[in-house]
């Protein structure tokens, strides 16, 4: 039976791929964007997301059966927090009331496998405590002190244990909805193509992600481990983070870290 869909970042790359895997499948899909969508939204506001939740549960008749969230920045600043954090967890929360509608929802995230690298715990800590506006203050102090490398781990770290946090909450396992992480090594998009032309950035991107099985994936990769976790084949999977990375999170971590 056909289901209905919503997926942020429908527009390029991971999102992109999930949209056409799920309606190739005969499912309804919602795309959100900041253009070219089902729903065109900014997720980098309260309002935008807000309001694009509410458009998506109104264009779904009130029940969801999945919300998958790829929508992400990868340009240092605010917006890493923003949209990677605030984007997710928001919008994913306003739309607990169609998931518990539908029989057997789903929500899935796009994380990363640098969520497990160093991060600032300042950042990661006002974001788990809902306080965008220390966030942003903090991301701001962070760039300012030549951290804004940490923005990105920062906001996927946040994101993964927010998920586990919410899993086991009041509302998602009790009612049947499973929270998982999807998270990425390196993944091979058009916008990203120019880094693995370059030969010096390869080889600083691969010290950074070591991918021993198989190298970078392609969006495709992403989408069919989604595509699972998304599905009504799992009934028992949630709180989780599956890194989809070719290795990176066993190398970086070593074998003692899991």
């Amino acid at each position: 039976m056909p289901r209905t869909i919503v997926v942020t970042g429908s527009g390029s790359g991971i999102g992109a791929a999930l949209a056409t895997l799920f309606r190739d499948r005969g499912d309804r899909v919602i795309g959100v964007d900041l253009r070219g969508g089902e729903i065109d939204a900014d997720l980098s506001t309260a309002q935008g997301r807000a309001r694009a939740a509410a458009a998506a549960a109104r264009a779904a008749g009130g029940v969801v059966d999945a919300v998958v969230t790829c929508a992400g920045v990868s340009v240092p600043g605010g917006a890493m927090v923003s949209v990677n954090y605030f984007g997710t967890t928001e919008f994913v929360t306003a739309l607990r009331p169609a998931l518990a509608a539908a029989p057997r929802a789903r929500v899935v995230l796009i994380g990363s496998v640098s969520g497990t690298q160093p991060h600032d715990p300042a950042v990661v800590a006002a974001c788990l405590a809902g306080d965008e506006d220390k966030a942003l203050t903090l991301a701001g102090r962070a760039i300012a002190g030549g951290r804004a490398q940490q923005l990105y781990p920062s906001s996927k770290a946040a994101l993964a244990q927010w998920a586990r946090r919410t899993a086991v909450a009041e509302g998602w396992a009790d009612a049947g909805i499973p929270v998982n992480v999807v998270a990425p090594g390196i993944v091979l998009t058009p916008m990203s193509a120019g880094l693995f032309d370059d030969p010096r950035m390869k080889k600083i991107m691969d010290k950074a992600v070591p991918m021993p099985l198989n190298g970078y994936s392609r969006p495709e990769d992403i989408a069919r481990v989604v595509l699972f976790l998304a599905s009504d084949a799992n009934s028992h999977i949630t709180g989780q983070v599956l890194y989809v990375d070719g290795g990176a999170e066993a190398t970086l971590r070593g074998p003692e870290d899991f």
